[in-house]
């Protein structure tokens, strides 16, 4: 620790600066010569100052973290007795020109070329290596993503490719089974660990394979408990049958984590009965030479504080956030509502209405899923020039009770669910159609402020994600952001399908540049909004290139700005587009739409995304690196 600087006679200003090195100790001093090892253990030494009433932090307390990897073995929980205060925050960046990283990442060694591995194809058996399950807390690690020399591997799969998918044949409600053309790879007598993930008009489902039954060139597959009853009572979004609703074919699907799929350069298997992980190097890649990562943890870092010791005036700048899993749909299935909200339960009114909505149809309640960085119940939280990358599931998440945060100058990329997400969806026990408006409005994310990141290639494992997606929030700001290759859509406001009153107004979505979303999914647009949300504006966005998916259920269905269910009280104006696409369903009143389209001025339009200052997040971006077409 430093305690620093005289600012005039009699009269002293301190600071207080706290080291860390991977190569450090826990038990060293924490200066720049002698550094703690890790960041849980500077908190700590911080934490105490503050507790002390230490003079060295009347100007705040820095907290240097020198280059390299931190591996976690548990999340960085921040708790109110760390907080900072506006005059002496805790800030904990990088040290001048170094690029820390904080994973969960662990590196799978011990490689071996494969000389029998039962199930394995024939085509497979000379190519495929194989080594040992990581162990952590003496068990064997599950996972479901594999990162070689940085790039994503494939879970094995049956299906060369997304447009390779095959269409269901039929959907048994009552015997909650689906039949599938047998694949040209065939099936195993035993289901094992496989999974089937089937696209949903705008969500995907992941199921994990109970029994399957061959009957000729078919196959009918049955499901684990829970995600089976609710997969096959839900109504929205359900599995397209083309003779039912007059689609374009039947829902598309693929089968994977089997290792009677892993045909492929790139494909990766891991056997929990035989304690092996299995994978075919792509071309390039030695083994053992290259670098293979797996996730350990679902949560890096947890600023948890409560409505009445709430956390504050933190800031994370120049760190990276890398490596972490989602367990959930290998523990319990995965069946989404929407933006990945995952069904917890849902079925259709035999008769309709509710006290709240007369006319509603169905019932959902929905939970949320995990985040790599989780705040709650905080204020002052920011992050800048920071980086979030290879991660399963949300990457940041504002979850609830939180006001006046800055995620400003970030880069997101490699995130499997949603890029950065914001406020309340819906509690476990509060009924998705409610509208969310508790009597403590503490409880409520707001004077949130997004601006200047660049979001690209999220939503890589769950479809149905968003790059920017905020629930029930109040008087954000979302701002000269700029989202591309994402699976749905850009930025999502609002939650609830509902024209009454809620907690939301005030939000202001301006001058973002969306670009090359809808990657998978459609009942889609650059920017959606859903329920009532008063003086809330949308304007001078820029929005185009819409990807064309030949296995979307309506291939028409696809907007640059959407205004769905209930979206009320909305000015949308001066957002460019190449053309007028736009859907206004169910709106409620109050919306005004001004001057949207290509005739929008080309300063707006060339304004919109990230300020000059921000523009070299732009620098190496790939943009459509799949050469997908384009709709117009």
């Amino acid at each position: 620790m430093i305690i620093c600087a005289l600012s005039g006679p009699g009269i002293k200003s301190y600071a207080a600066d706290i080291w860390v090195a991977a190569n450090g100790s826990d038990v060293n001093a924490g200066t720049k010569d002698s550094p703690k090892h890790s960041l849980a253990s500077a908190l700590r030494q911080a934490r105490e100052l503050r507790r002390l009433n230490d003079p060295s932090v009347i100007k705040g307390i820095h907290i240097y973290l020198e280059g390299g990897t931190y591996i976690l073995d548990e999340p960085i929980f921040i708790r109110p007795e760390d907080s900072g205060t506006a005059s002496s925050p805790t800030i904990i960046e990088n040290a001048p020109g170094a690029q820390p990283v904080l994973s969960s990442g662990i590196a799978i060694t011990d490689w071996k070329k494969t000389t029998h591995a039962e199930g394995l194809p024939k085509e497979a058996q000379s190519f495929v290596w194989e080594a040992p399950i990581p162990k952590v807390d003496g068990r064997d690690l599950l996972f479901r993503q594999l990162w070689v020399n940085g790039s994503k591997a494939i879970r094995a799969r049956e299906s060369d490719g997304d447009e390779d998918m095959a269409r269901i044949l039929s959907v048994d409600k009552q015997k909650q089974e689906i039949w599938i053309p047998l694949p040209k790879t065939g099936l195993p007598k035993d289901a094992g660990q496989m999974e089937m993930v089937i696209h949903q008009m705008w969500a995907i489902a992941n199921l994990r394979v109970k029994t399957i039954t061959v009957d000729g060139n078919k196959a009918g597959l049955t499901f684990y408990q829970p995600e089976s009853h609710i997969e096959f009572e839900h109504p929205w979004p359900a599995p397209v049958l083309d003779n039912e609703h007059k689609m374009n074919g039947n829902s598309a699907f693929y089968l994977a984590n089997s290792i009677s799929f892993l045909n492929n350069p790139g494909e990766w298997y891991e056997d929990l009965k035989a304690d092996k992980i299995y994978y075919w190097p792509r071309k390039g890649e030695v083994l053992p030479l290259a670098q293979l990562i797996v996730p350990s943890l679902e949560q890096l870092i947890k600023v948890n504080g409560t409505l009445d010791r709430p956390v504050s005036n933190i800031l994370f700048k120049g760190i990276s956030f890398e490596y972490a899993t989602w367990l959930r749909p290998s523990m319990q299935g995965h069946v989404p509502l929407q933006s990945g909200m995952y069904l917890l339960d849902a079925y259709k009114l035999k008769i309709k209405g509710t006290p709240e909505k007369s006319g509603l149809e169905n019932q959902a309640w929905v939970g949320r899923p995990s985040a790599a960085v989780e705040i709650r119940y905080a204020n002052n939280i920011g992050f800048e020039g920071c980086t979030f990358s290879h991660l399963a599931s949300t990457a940041l998440d504002y979850v609830r009770g939180t006001h006046d945060d800055e995620i400003k100058g970030n880069l997101f990329k490699d995130i499997g669910g949603t890029a950065i997400q914001v406020g309340v969806y819906s509690d476990e026990g509060f009924e998705a159609h409610l509208a969310y408006n508790p009597e403590d409005k503490r409880e409520i994310c707001t004077n949130e402020h997004i601006t200047n990141n660049l979001i690209v290639e999220a939503t890589n494992e769950d479809w149905g994600c968003l790059g920017i997606g905020a629930g029930f929030v109040k008087n954000i700001t979302i701002a000269h952001n700029e989202v591309c290759d994402v699976s749905y859509s850009g930025i999502s406001v609002g939650w609830g399908w509902t024209k009454a009153a809620n907690a939301m107004s005030g939000n202001i979505i301006s001058a973002n540049k969306i670009h090359h979303y809808a990657k998978h999914m459609y009942d889609v647009a650059g920017i959606y909004t859903l329920s009532a949300q008063p003086n809330t504006v949308i304007d001078s966005n820029y929005v185009d290139s819409i990807y064309k998916v030949s296995y979307a259920h309506d291939p028409q269905h696809w907007f640059y700005l959407y205004t769905d269910e209930g979206s009320s009280y909305i000015t949308v104006k001066d957002n460019w587009c190449p053309a007028g696409k736009f859907l206004k369903n169910a709106n409620g009143p109050g919306n005004v739409w001004e001057n949207n389209g290509p005739q929008v001025s080309a300063a707006i339009k060339n304004s919109a995304g990230l300020q000059p200052a921000y523009q070299y997040l732009l620098k190496g971006l790939k943009v459509n690196p799949g050469n997908q077409p384009i709709n117009h």
